[in-house]
């Protein structure tokens, strides 16, 4: 115990469900801490968690072993779907690690492992004290209340904590409680699509896509692909666009057709397998992909913090999930460690970690926004290059 018990009486809060969320809850659990995670999904089913997402040798699965988990992971994760494959815009396949020899498997650091969203989540949820999460819990607002904090659902009810932690993504309403540092506009945006029966509804694209990751690269747009545990799919077509362009482009989202009708003029002379990709979509979402400044600080909060996207949004590299699990571990850590005599230090010393590590990421992800959502025929041949070295 000693100087170290921070959390011993004290009630914490986790706004955010996400993998960051409740690998936290699961990791504070585990050292004995009074936690709830406040969740704005209506239940469990309540939608679907996304595609398949990698876990990492040095992160995701450092954690999930942290936690205990890793049986379990093995258990659900999708074997083989951790595998690229690159095609042009006539869908010539320029470069397929499905064809490869050798396969690399737990323990080996090259090893990153798919897993559905909603399997990971499960696990996770499944690993949690009964009650854990109260769900249907979107906030509203927050206000201090002595040295503790009075949460107000939007659903009409409350709750009090002594610590809160944001894990509410992006737009996170923890952060401004924390930081008014604002986001900024990378220069790209993705059209996000849902496709629940692919095999079925765009067979073509379905076999080309296989059980595993497919990027398809034309100059000045893409589109990457992944499979979903339930047997969907999720796809993004990612271009550079103006900022707001998503308010200003005239499209109504919420119109399939209209979305449609852009898609195939945008993506004019693209073989026929992604007009019908593009055709088997009913449910398309536009995001701009935007991230925190890599230089961002501000002086730590005696009695609440950040986690993942919440504290470092960045636009997407692979590392998110990863890194929203590994600020969980660290952050579990600093205030159960028994090194700070206040739980405020040991908030600021989890902070300066969380944002040295995110800097260095983000740096990487805004190197290759461009090579990615707006390539060139040299950035596709050194893509190429890069996927053949890796491992």
């Amino acid at each position: 115990m000693g100087a170290g018990n921070l959390i011993e009486n004290k009630k914490i809060a986790i706004v955010g469900g996400g993998p960051g969320g409740l690998t936290l809850a699961r990791l504070l659990q585990i050292k004995g801490a009074d936690v709830k995670v406040y969740e704005r999904d209506f239940s469990k089913e309540a939608r679907v968690q996304g595609a398949i997402v990698d876990l990492h040798f040095d992160s995701g699965l450092k954690v999930i072993e942290a936690a205990g988990l890793l049986d379990a992971f093995k258990a659900n994760y999708m074997p083989g779907a951790d595998k690229f494959r690159m095609v042009n815009e006539t869908g010539k396949i320029l470069f397929d690690e499905r064809n490869e020899a050798g396969d690399a498997s737990f323990g080996d650091e090259h090893f990153r492992p798919e897993i559905d969203r909603g399997a990971l989540r499960n696990i996770l949820l499944d690993a949690l004290l009964p009650g854990t999460v109260v769900w249907d819990s979107q906030l509203a607002s927050m206000e201090e209340l002595d040295s503790a904090w009075l949460l107000q659902f939007k659903n009409g009810t409350t709750a009090t904590a002594d610590l809160v932690i944001g894990a509410d993504g992006y737009r996170s309403k923890i952060r401004p409680y924390v930081t008014d540092i604002k986001a900024l506009y990378s220069g790209a945006s993705i059209i996000q699509g849902e496709i629940d029966q692919p095999e079925n509804d765009c067979p073509e694209f379905y076999q080309l896509l296989g059980n595993a990751n497919l990027i398809a690269m034309g100059t000045g747009k893409t589109i990457a692909a992944q499979p979903r545990g339930d047997g969907g799919l999720t796809f993004y077509a990612s271009s550079l666009y103006p900022e707001n362009w998503i308010e200003t482009s005239g499209i109504d989202f919420n119109n399939s057709e209209e979305v449609y009708a852009y898609l195939v003029q945008f993506y004019e002379g693209w073989a026929p397998v992604f007009l019908e990709l593009f055709k088997a979509c009913k449910q398309f979402t536009p995001r701009p992909l935007n991230y925190f400044p890599h230089d961002q600080y501000w002086d730590a909060k005696p009695n609440i913090t950040l986690i993942g996207d919440a504290a470092h949004l960045m636009p997407p590299s692979g590392e998110g999930v990863n890194t929203a699990m590994l600020d969980a571990l660290d952050l579990s850590e600093c205030i159960t460690s028994g090194d700070f005599d206040y739980l405020q230090d040991a908030i600021a010393a989890y902070e300066e970690k969380m944002r040295a590590r995110g800097a260095i990421l983000l740096e990487e992800a805004l190197e290759g926004i461009t090579d990615f959502s707006s390539p060139t025929d040299e950035s596709i041949r050194k893509l190429i290059e890069q996927f053949s070295q890796k491992g």
